[in-house]
């Protein structure tokens, strides 16, 4: 069926093929004239000199996460579930917003390539060598697979959908496509078409969504509105059921996988303290200032801006195609289906330039990104640490080739790109803990995160065999089982092992100046004074409340729910207030 759909949708018009022409020769573009610069040194190829403005580096973020996977898998969600389960993707502001506050500056402060640079500025001995390699092998093997795996794995449904390829051509294309100035330009070339990129494809989905809008199908606007009522049960923005669709009770519930969402995951996740390409962008920002404002901006954008176009129109597929028969029942695909039927010339080459963009700004950088590691954390590092920059640089571009022939493989075996965001973070859900607490508690230590990480990987790997050995799917109530049991393991070897060493605590502490518990650091430097802690803190919940006030108040409104969305509003913009008078109060900058 889907194949048929693609040959319908097959022939571009003219003026299409010139919109598609135009992106890729600018993309080729950008790539050819950053090679010479991007291959003078490794700080050049990964974090673009660390000469970035805030402007480039969060819009770089907002287009790597914004990839053709993503209103794909919010178009399944709300077709199967409802509004509240985009809630897997909305805790994250909590993370977000206190990255923005604390670890942008820390990890501007601690000038590394990669984040792994990390474990051996802030632990000591060979334990922290080979946590380094590993965390270095592991993200950017295993874990890149995966992501750029989904990523590919959209892109090559859409074009399967848009032109009835092959999924083997078709996802041949997207990485031919992709890799092709990642290798030439670096990090450079990365964020400098993530910014074309990202306006592209915001501009693509929010005229895709006024298009539905205005849709005689559903009687324009008002229409829309009126017809909310035929799809009651996917508008909650929260989940009060407390029972499984089937009975199962409590732990199988919308209710306990919404609270699992909003209380676990954030701070459990492998991102808690920003997150490989996260750090990437902070580490390349000109100063402190720069990288702060480039996170505030990527959340602004994440969280408030772009993330209603798609839910408009993941609504407007459940209104005129109440079943997805058309795509033998792929819910994901009904978004394209959208895109099929309501586009004419020229707005259906735009959606399909702005699934490009948003495919080649995610790719590209966890291409560069998972290279960094491979070349960094392993290469220079352990194997050939005394070679010239150039050499570095050819190496890195070798890696980048090897990792795109994985990503390729690895798009093959991923059908449900939701089910395996789920499934990514479960594999690392014990570690974000440790993350978190290595800025703030003197006593981790490299054992601390090696049994955290291990012993998170160990127990996704038992309920993988449970599940294949009784015939069962892994839900969320069996994943959520590994962040205890990981805790219990990393803490008893917290305290059973010895601290770093008062050398290495000392000069980390000088270099990163973290707030927390460090005072037996900190009176070994009495010339260093302590930062207080609590306008922080305050600054962080005010943050989270202008965040999620905004994002809920802009969507009320969209829905129609005026009184409430402006009430939500209003309330977001005291928040907002509130932060900007405790800057100016505690001299923030």
């Amino acid at each position: 069926m889907i194949e048929s759909l693609g040959k319908e949708l097959g022939v571009f018009t003219l003026l299409d093929w010139i919109i598609i022409a135009g992106y890729f020769l600018i993309s080729l573009g950008v790539g050819i004239c950053f090679t010479r610069r991007a291959g003078r040194s490794l700080s050049e190829y990964f974090v673009s000199g660390r000469n970035l403005p805030w402007w480039i580096i969060g819009t770089s973020m907002v287009a790597t996460t914004f990839a053709a996977d993503t209103p794909l898998v919010i178009t399944g969600w709300i077709r199967t579930d409802g509004i509240w389960k985009n809630w897997f993707w909305w805790n994250f502001l909590f993370i977000h917003v206190f990255i923005v506050f604390v670890f942008a500056r820390l990890w501007r402060r601690a000038e590394v390539i990669t984040d792994n640079e990390l474990i051996e500025i802030r632990y000591g001995g060979r334990p922290a060598a080979f946590l380094r390699a590993f965390k270095a092998l592991y993200f950017s093997t295993v874990f890149n697979f995966l992501v750029m795996g989904w990523v590919t794995s959209a892109m090559a449904k859409i074009l399967k959908v848009f032109f009835g390829f092959e999924t083997a051509f078709a996802v041949l294309v997207c990485i031919v496509i992709a890799f092709g100035y990642t290798i030439l330009s670096g990090l450079w070339g990365v964020v400098l078409t993530d910014f074309l990129q990202y306006f592209i494809a915001l501009l693509g989905t929010v005229l895709l969504a006024c298009v539905v809008l205005s849709s005689s199908d559903v009687g324009g606007y008002s229409g829309f509105i009126n017809r909310l009522g035929s799809i009651q049960e996917h508008l909650s923005f929260f989940v009060t059921r407390w029972s499984g669709s089937s009975g199962e009770g409590f732990f199988s519930s919308d209710l306990f996988a919404f609270l699992v969402y909003v209380l676990v995951i954030w701070w459990s996740s492998h991102n808690a303290d920003g997150g490989g390409y996260f750090i990437q962008r902070i580490s390349s920002a000109k100063n402190e200032r720069h990288a702060i404002l480039g996170m505030a901006w990527f959340s602004l954008n994440h969280y408030v801006i772009r993330c209603w176009p798609w839910i408009i129109v993941a609504l407007f597929s459940l209104m005129v195609y109440p079943s997805a028969d058309r795509t033998n029942g792929d819910q994901e695909a009904m978004y394209v289906v959208v895109i099929k039927d309501y586009l004419g010339a020229g707005l259906k080459g735009l959606l399909f330039v702005s699934f490009l963009a948003a495919f080649m700004s995610t790719l590209t950088t966890q291409l560069n990104w998972g290279a960094s590691y491979l070349v960094n954390d392993i290469y220079r590092r352990f194997i050939k640490n005394n070679a010239d920059e150039k050499h570095y640089v050819v190496v890195s571009r070798f890696f980048t080739l090897a990792l795109a022939i994985f990503a390729g493989y690895f798009a093959f075996h991923i059908k449900n790109i939701g089910k395996a965001w789920i499934f990514l973070w479960a594999m690392s859900a014990g570690l974000g803990s440790v993350l978190i607490l290595r800025w703030f508690w003197w006593r981790i230590n490299a054992w601390s995160e090696i049994v955290a990480l291990g012993s998170s990987v160990l127990f996704a790997l038992c309920l993988v065999i449970y599940s294949v050995s009784r015939g069962v799917g892994i839900e969320l109530k069996h994943q959520v089982i590994v962040i205890p049991l990981s805790m219990a393991c990393w803490l008893t070897v917290t305290l059973l092992t010895p601290p770093e060493s008062e050398k290495t605590l000392v000069n980390f502490y000088k270099k990163v100046r973290p707030w927390g518990w460090w005072n037996p650091v900190r009176e070994k430097l009495p010339e260093l004074k302590a930062a207080p802690f609590l306008p922080v803190i305050l600054n962080w919940l005010f943050g989270v409340g202008f965040l999620a006030f905004s994002m809920m108040g802009i969507g009320k409104l969209l829905l129609g729910f005026f009184l409430v969305g402006l009430g939500m509003v209003f309330l977001s913009l005291c928040f907002g207030a509130l932060i900007l008078l405790n800057i100016k109060r505690e001299g923030f900058w």
